[in-house]
């Protein structure tokens, strides 16, 4: 009662009521700037807080003053300038010690930094109620003193208590009413706390002008203070917010990603790509704990990059791979997790690991899946029990490729993959090698098992399929290795396998063949000479024999051929024959063809006569599009000129790209090399290859001249070969001469040049061979002799 008397007859309520609408301005703009305050960085707190101490001292100073001015206690008033100065810096100062405490990280902090408040609320209330002075006895009641500082500290912890519990405007409006209410309480029970007993009569017209009028200046002053910081604070939070969540919204609209954006675990934004992502709307997110969309979210470490599932509306989980960022900006600090769609790249992914493991065209799975499977089952083949190999090639399966297409190629092959895949068994396995190899894996069989599985595959694979309005199929040539009983290692269980399907595509009996023993030796042979080759290439093993030419119209020689010989470290030879071919087979034809062309013509540069030399050219090189400038480079380098050189063709190497070859030999025509028909009268087209090409020489195959004493025949083609030759204007040499006999019949059928041992044998050293002058004439001695007798 005593309060509300002290209110109602003692208080101008006008100048109340401007006091409670400066406290509630004021009031509302302190609890913004706290929760400013609180959710910015240590280097923007500081400027908060100054803001947030001037305008809540200032609230606390100009309510009170206010207040003051509308107090009317019927005595003259004065105010102490000093004290009511101080009364602003402890409201002030006390504010910022308290905002600044209640923004600390403790659950308990806003709390106490609200009970400070209040305690600096009652300290600039009883600091200014110094600084009141009045011509009477003042008496204060210390229950009422009592009563308004614990109100003051109740309700100021309480307000700041309330307004830092949740960053919403509900919020704030009740931490501003109650910190509006700590006020008041303080002042007006300060306020009832205060009896005043006049040294002189009451009297009611007794006024403080002088005192008014200064306070209301200072109030004024201060309360336009209070007005421009809060606007002036709204309009920075205002401009502040606005950029932020214009920056937040062009980064995450901006990004492909889906995004989200949380506060205390509560979704407050999406983009676009989010929400398309997960097909919910952007209403049913806001407000929605995080985990309940993004199943990692609860346990994520910043800066971690997790992958999890997200819940999506119409496609249940989603694997997601899921960023998160902390980012602290005006509406506190934020959580932004970025979502990345993971279906694509896993699709990607199971397609690469697919066709790592898989032929691409038949789907079949190819070499790295065979030998894992294979070193699987290998592995639980108990003792007693086997396990059979079959590598499988297919059968004029090039002939449908030439004659058809790579396309029609391809089809065929699907169709024998799809064939073989719908005929095996339980346990068995089939993968694609490549090109038009196969393996299968047939495990617990015999060898009769075996080959039931194999004669059961093959009549897959010969079924015949419609490409291009054709019927088209294949053969199958089938090698067999069992395990253990053939190879306990994978790799040579595998190579027994090719070895056994070689021999079976070979074979113009049997389609389907066991591995046996002697099939290896035949293959290490064949490796061994094939290294061989390569280290005499190396270590310079390889030699050049000569044999001489002559003419049989001069009786003087014509030039030499070159021989290759390839000596043992023995000092045997191996035969040409052996070795040519399979240096055809694995290429290294063309560097020892070039070591030999390369040497002979630096040679036989060296020669005191300026003879001829030949040189045998292979297929493989005469198929080399670069041969015409190596022969120049050679010719070049050892300076041997062109005319010398001869260059021997077989009819094999013409006939199998005709138009091809055509133009390559053109081409070393017109070097100044000529070029001679080796072996002429063996092939399948004499004739035609002869109208093809204008060769400079023909060499009559030695095969004849074996034949000539018992094969009429042989004589009859010899004197053929002959007349073609003279009537196409190309010299004849025969070669393989070795008898008398056969020198004087080809005398007779006036053949030009001849060649063989009669004239001499292949030398290491051109000048060492048997001159043919020597030979001529005992030739024609035998003719003399021959005809007294």
């Amino acid at each position: 009662m005593r309060i509300l008397s002290c209110l109602v007859q003692d208080h101008n309520l006008l100048l109340v009521l401007l006091a409670a609408a400066i406290c509630v301005v004021g009031a509302w703009t302190s609890i913004r700037l706290f929760n400013r305050i609180r959710s910015r960085l240590d280097g923007q707190k500081a400027a908060w807080l100054f803001l947030g101490a001037v305008a809540a001292g200032a609230t606390i100073w100009c309510t009170h003053f206010v207040a003051m001015l509308a107090y009317q206690p019927g005595v003259a008033v004065t105010y102490a300038p000093v004290l009511t100065g101080v009364s602003l810096l402890v409201a002030m100062i006390g504010c910022g010690l308290a905002m600044g405490l209640g923004a600390l990280n403790h659950r308990l902090a806003p709390a106490v930094g609200g009970a400070i408040f209040g305690g600096a609320v009652a300290t600039m209330h009883y600091t200014g109620m110094s600084a009141f002075a009045v011509d009477a006895l003042v008496v204060w009641s210390a229950p009422y003193v009592i009563a308004s500082l614990i109100a003051a500290l109740g309700l100021g912890a309480l307000s700041f208590h309330l307004a830092a519990r949740e960053d919403t405007v509900k919020s704030h409006l009740i931490g501003a009413g109650v910190m509006v209410l700590a006020i008041v309480a303080l002042h007006f029970t300060g306020m009832g706390a205060m009896e005043i007993f006049p040294f002189a009569p009451r009297d009611t017209a007794t006024t403080a002008d002088d005192a008014s009028a200064i306070m209301a200046l200072g109030v004024a002053g201060v309360a336009f203070l209070v007005l421009g910081i809060s606007v002036a604070s709204h309009m920075i939070d205002a401009q502040m917010s606005a950029q932020s969540q214009s920056r937040l919204h062009d980064l995450m609209e901006g990004s492909v990603d889906g995004m989200v954006v949380t506060r205390e675990g509560q979704v407050v934004a999406a983009n676009t790509a989010f929400l398309t992502l997960s097909g919910f709307d952007l209403n049913v997110l806001i407000d929605q704990p995080v985990e309940r969309f993004i199943e990692c979210a609860g346990a994520m470490p910043e800066g971690a990059l997790i992958q999890c599932q997200l819940a999506s509306f119409a496609e249940g989980a989603i694997p997601v791979e899921v960023a998160v960022r902390h980012e602290t900006g005006v509406g506190g600090q934020a959580v932004i997790f970025a979502v990345r769609d993971l279906r694509a790249r896993l699709a990607q992914e199971r397609r690469i690991s697919h066709l790592a493991r898989n032929d691409s065209l038949t789907g079949l799975p190819n070499r790295t899946s065979f030998l894992e499977r294979l070193e699987r089952v290998v592995a639980t083949v108990k003792p007693g029990e086997s396990l059979a190999l079959l590598a499988i090639d297919l059968n004029r399966f090039k002939e449908v490729n030439d004659l058809y297409g790579h396309a029609a190629g391809d089809q065929l092959l699907i169709h024998v993959a799809d064939q073989m895949r719908g005929a095996l068994e339980d346990g068995e396995f089939v993968a694609r090698q490549g090109g038009d190899e196969f393996v299968v894996i047939v495990p617990g069989v015999d060898r009769d098992g075996a080959f039931r599985a194999a004669e059961r595959l093959r009549a897959a694979i010969i079924v015949p399929t419609e490409i291009e309005r054709a019927e088209v199929g294949c053969g199958a040539a089938i090698g067999i290795a069992l395990y253990p009983q053939d190879a306990t290692e994978i790799s040579n269980l595998i190579n027994d396998a090719d070895l056994a399907m070689y021999r079976a595509k070979g074979s113009l009996t049997q389609s389907i063949c066991f591995y046996e023993e002697a099939m290896d030796e035949a293959v290490r042979n064949r490796r061994r000479l094939t290294q061989g080759l390569r280290e005499a290439l190396d270590q310079d093993q390889f030699e050049l024999y000569y044999q001489v030419q002559g003419s049989l119209e001069t009786g003087k020689v014509t030039g030499y051929e070159v021989l290759l010989r390839w000596r043992q470290a023995d000092g045997s030879f191996i035969p040409p024959d052996q070795f040519i071919p399979l240096a055809e087979e694995t290429g290294l034809i063309l560097p020892i063809g070039e070591w030999v062309l390369r040497n002979a013509c630096r040679e036989a540069a060296t020669w005191s006569e300026p003879h001829k030399i030949a040189v045998n050219l292979s297929p493989i090189q005469l198929a080399h599009v670069d041969l015409p400038r190596l022969v120049h480079q050679i010719l070049i380098e050892t300076g041997l000129k062109p005319s010398r050189l001869e260059l021997e063709i077989t009819e094999t190497a013409m006939i199998s790209d005709l138009d091809r070859t055509t133009h390559i030999l053109r081409q070393l025509k017109l070097l100044g090399v000529s070029v001679a028909m080796d072996d002429f009268g063996t092939g399948y087209s004499s004739l035609s290859t002869l109208r093809a090409f204008p060769f400079d020489k023909i060499k009559l195959d030695r095969s004849f001249m074996s034949e000539l004493d018992g094969s009429p025949q042989s004589k009859a083609i010899i004197r053929a070969v002959l007349a073609l030759g003279e009537s196409l204007e190309i010299p004849v040499l025969a070669e393989g001469v070795e008898t008398m006999d056969q020198l004087s019949f080809l005398r007779e059928q006036g053949c030009g040049e001849v060649q063989g041992y009669l004239l001499g044998r292949p030398k290491p050293e051109a000048e060492q061979v048997a001159a043919p002058e020597a030979i001529l004439s005992a030739e024609a001695d035998f003719d003399a002799h021959r005809k007294v007798a």
